[in-house]
């Protein structure tokens, strides 16, 4: 069985690559409504309680979903789907809007309504679920303007998921045009499956059911289904399924108890579950395949990404509504680094310094470490040899963005950045700010993004005036802390 560390220790490098790469989305999207309130009387009119309702929210849903997880994570995305011509569907579109890493291709069909689910909840607990759907298949006529959308977008794909939620998009015709494109060689095909014949899904790459949608597999080839806790019933009855329908791998989600990954002939692999409090599992499974292909995009072999869509899974489930996770919240799990001494870091900068080596130094928060931050700090990066990162402290971080933050402590936050092969060396901090930490340091580069001045950046003139430069960075747009953790 492949250790904890051993996996953990490959993360950053694939965290880092799945930046930027191109993955396409097709399925089932729809819009999930969260109406929360509280519950303080029962009915007069039957038993049922009265939700005092207080918050409406509305988040993509479905494959939809799954490309707002893929964006967070700093993907490319181009989703591919179909919605109703109504309210729901404006409400929708703008929603992916706020997603500058989504391309949304939705066609609109006036004779069905879009999918909505609606959650209302109260202290935290769903109280009822109600949903408006058409699980019909989509007209011929849509059919091929759906096709001619994906074949124009398999042109440039790294990776191509199908997320499948009966609602009629994922048909055979569909998943036959996908696997028989002309570029299939080059991109990797993942599928969430809802049907329970596993004879439609011949030719995918990786196929992600849960333990349910696994038994029905199981039993359409009389098979026992296994116990979700007996691993080896598990493989030996996926080695039966991959054998007979000529799926690559499964990988089965198992709730509670983790995921498994299963290949023919090969040793299984099982990632126990991580999660540390359940607060709610919407969505938990398009946070699964979405880690997963955006892992195997940037060239995790499967045991890798199944590792970091486990980690994404449990962190997922500690939030409330349709959630998606970070790289630095996947990281600082993954990771559990003690940044060295000050003392320590100046010493290993002046032996880079002493062999020729540019040392470049930025600092920040890095709260909830995500794709703008990997950005500006893979662009720090490229202005000399070694990166040095001044983060500050919680106690700092606090003072400079309010009683609320920072969202992860000071040690999770050192823990991602560590993690980042860009990254040689990380620092914490407790003043507001880095002066003190660059006069000790002297680096060659001094680092701000944003829109600033070189001459107003805290310790720009220390730098100059030792022979150094400033270079100021723009951000990348369309991403924050606060609102990648707003869900």
């Amino acid at each position: 069985m492949t250790e904890h560390h051993v996996l953990a220790s490959r993360s950053g490098s694939i965290i880092s690559a799945i930046q930027d790469q191109n993955i396409v989305v097709i399925g089932d999207v729809m819009l999930d409504r969260f109406v929360s309130g509280e519950v303080n009387r029962i009915s007069p009119e039957a038993p049922i309680p009265v939700l005092n309702q207080t918050v409406v929210r509305d988040m993509p849903g479905g494959a939809a979903n799954v490309a707002r997880n893929l964006a967070h994570l700093g993907s490319r995305v181009t989703l591919i789907g179909m919605t109703g011509d109504d309210d729901d569907a404006d409400k929708l579109k703008t929603c992916l809007s706020e997603e500058p890493s989504i391309t949304a291709k939705l066609l609109r069909e006036n004779t069905r309504p879009t999918t909505t689910k609606t959650r209302f909840t109260a202290n935290g607990q769903q109280l009822l679920r109600v949903d408006l759907e058409d699980t019909q298949s989509f007209s011929s006529s849509m059919q091929s303007k759906i096709q001619k959308q994906i074949a124009d977008a398999l042109d440039g794909a790294n990776t191509v998921i199908l997320s499948d939620y009966n609602k009629g998009m994922i048909e055979k015709p569909l998943i036959d045009m996908v696997l028989g494109h002309k570029r299939r060689d080059q991109f990797q095909v993942l599928m969430d499956p809802k049907k329970s014949d596993a004879n439609l899904y011949h030719g995918v790459d990786i196929l992600t059911p849960n333990i349910s949608e696994f038994h029905a597999f199981c039993r359409q080839w009389d098979i026992a289904p296994p116990n979700a806790m007996d691993i080896n019933a598990l493989d030996a009855a996926a080695q039966r399924i991959l054998t007979t329908t000529g799926i690559g791998a499964l990988m089965i989600t198992l709730s509670a108890n983790g995921i498994m990954v299963c290949r023919m002939g090969a040793e299984p692999f099982h990632a126990v579950s991580i999660a540390r409090s359940v607060y709610d599992v919407s969505g938990a499974g398009d946070t699964v395949i979405a880690s997963l292909g955006a892992a195997i995009s940037a060239g995790a072999d499967l045991i890798e990404a199944a590792y970091l869509a486990n980690v994404a899974a449990g962190v997922v489930v500690g939030k409330t509504g349709t959630a998606t996770t970070t790289p630095g919240e996947i990281l600082a799990w993954a990771h559990h680094h003690m940044p060295p001494s000050l003392d320590m870091t100046v010493t290993k900068t002046k032996e880079w310094k002493e062999a020729g080596e540019t040392v470049v130094f930025t600092n920040g928060c890095f709260d909830c470490l995500h794709p703008g931050h990997i950005w500006l700090l893979g662009e720090a990066r490229k202005a000399g040899d070694r990166l040095i990162v001044g983060l500050n402290s919680d106690a700092s971080t606090r003072r400079l963005k309010g009683a609320n933050r920072p969202i992860q402590n000071e040690g999770d936050r050192a823990s991602a950045l560590a993690a980042l092969p860009e990254v040689d060396a990380v620092v914490i901090f407790d003043t507001d700010t880095p002066y003190d930490l660059i006069t000790a340091l002297n680096p060659d580069v001094l680092i701000k993004g944003g829109d600033y001045k070189p001459e107003a950046v805290v310790g720009g003139d220390h730098v100059i005036k030792t022979g150094g430069k400033v270079e100021i960075i723009p951000t990348r747009t369309g991403f924050s802390t606060t609102r990648l953790n707003g869900n």
